[in-house]
């Protein structure tokens, strides 16, 4: 708990003091091959990046039936910490409703691939990375939080850091929502797929100390459950991970709040490494 108060503390001395800086905000197009088409991408780089030689990055994913520019329009304050901790911020289009996944029922949903494997291999063809998993995180919001900690757990050797803000992480109790039976095929037809398909389910690829975890959620957001059942079972699996719960509903308001935690998680990740 007194770590929990301390991450939330320097948190907020660090937003509150924030200058303006320079970050430089590029959309771009990358091409996936899996889905032989181009996918939109924001690409934040700091102020300071043409001066250094190799920067950390963190992949952000948006939530269900949004895009690629959501976080940087409705949370423009990652600029700021871009510069802040020296970070390249990458935020795929993810798709209306893709859940991040390789869809066994529709080809041109091959999310899974293309952000695990070809957005991360085009990043680091383009960018000065540190091309390793000790310098790449990945979180983001609903749909972007099931998403980053399914990619992360099921790819461990491409990513050591992840975290979930108001993470759909246990989609089993939603079966006719946001587009997931267009992607699996239904829950009644298909059980196992969606028993594969859920982060929860996936807590056996994971040893202590094998991902550097964050995960958070309002108290008042209908994930709220399923966060709190993944937090017990990663505690009853002995999975070390920072988990943080507050007021807040499943809205701006509480992800707008829970990025400058996730990010200064993060960049005590990258430097320890």
């Amino acid at each position: 708990m007194n770590r929990i108060k301390t991450l939330f503390s320097t948190a907020l001395l660090i937003v509150g003091g924030m200058c303006l800086h320079a970050a430089e905000v590029d959309t771009v197009a990358v091409a996936s091959t899996a889905m032989n088409k181009t996918i939109k991408t924001v690409i934040i780089t700091p102020d300071d990046y043409p001066n250094r030689d190799s920067l950390p990055v963190v992949y952000l994913l948006h939530g269900y039936s949004g895009n690629y520019a959501d976080w940087v329009n409705n949370a423009p304050d990652i600029k700021e910490m871009a510069d802040r901790y020296g970070l390249i911020i990458v935020c795929p289009d993810g798709g209306f409703g893709s859940w991040y996944w390789d869809s066994p029922m529709d080809g041109n949903f091959c999310y899974e691939t293309f952000v695990a494997t070809e957005l991360v291999t085009w990043v680091d063809a383009q960018y000065k990375t540190i091309p390793n998993r000790n310098g790449r995180a990945i979180t983001g919001l609903s749909m972007g939080g099931h998403g980053a900690l399914y990619l992360a757990i099921r790819h461990l050797d491409v990513y050591g850091a992840a975290g979930s803000t108001a993470g759909g992480v246990d989609i089993r109790p939603f079966p006719l929502n946001w587009d997931m039976a267009k992607r699996l095929g239904t829950y009644a037809e298909y059980p196992e797929r969606w028993e594969d398909h859920t982060v929860i389910n996936l807590l056996h690829r994971l040893t202590p100390n094998a991902l550097a975890l964050v995960i958070d959620c309002g108290t008042s957001d209908f994930f709220y459950g399923v966060n709190e059942q993944l937090h017990r079972k990663l505690l009853d699996r002995n999975i070390p991970h920072t988990y943080i719960t507050g007021p807040g509903a499943h809205n701006w308001d509480y992800w707008r709040q829970s990025i400058p935690y996730q990010l200064l998680y993060f960049n005590d990740f990258f430097r320890k490494g």
